[in-house]
């Protein structure tokens, strides 16, 4: 009777055990799964010009452009006009962007802003389509 307890909690014992080895396996699969996805993630800096006037534009020009999935940074500069981006490029791309912040009623170097959304900006907001806008994103009057 002895040896059938004893055999009992013996198989007790290591089916437990092995029970708690088996999620230390899954965690290490997962942190190598997690480690792994960095690597796949093309970041990517980008600056082209936007036009505006003040701390509304910036609010919502930089706001336009990180609702764009796989951005991961915009910083709109209010003296030069000009906005810089981090995104990850397997998600998005620099078109993309642009067509946002244009959405949103902003003249980007590459696209004209959405006429109704430009509309709808506070008078501070609105601007002078006739100005020039360079490359770096500075116009010329």
């Amino acid at each position: 009777m002895k040896h059938l307890i004893l055999s009992a909690a013996v198989m007790a014992a290591i089916t437990l055990t092995n029970c708690k080895e088996a999620p230390k396996e899954s965690v290490e699969v997962e942190k190598e799964a997690l480690m792994e996805t960095p690597k796949e993630m093309a970041m990517a800096d980008v600056s082209f010009g936007v036009r505006g006037n003040c701390g509304m534009c910036k609010s919502t020009i930089e706001e336009a452009a990180g609702k764009v999935d796989g951005v991961a940074k915009a910083s709109w500069d209010v003296d030069q006009k000009k906005i810089d981006v981090s995104f990850d490029e397997s998600k998005t791309d620099v078109l993309a962007i642009h067509k946002a912040i244009a959405a949103s009623g902003y003249d980007t170097e590459k696209m004209a802003g959405d006429e109704a959304a430009y509309n709808e900006l506070p008078g501070c907001c609105k601007y002078d389509h006739d100005i020039e806008m360079n490359q770096d994103g500075s116009t010329e009057e």
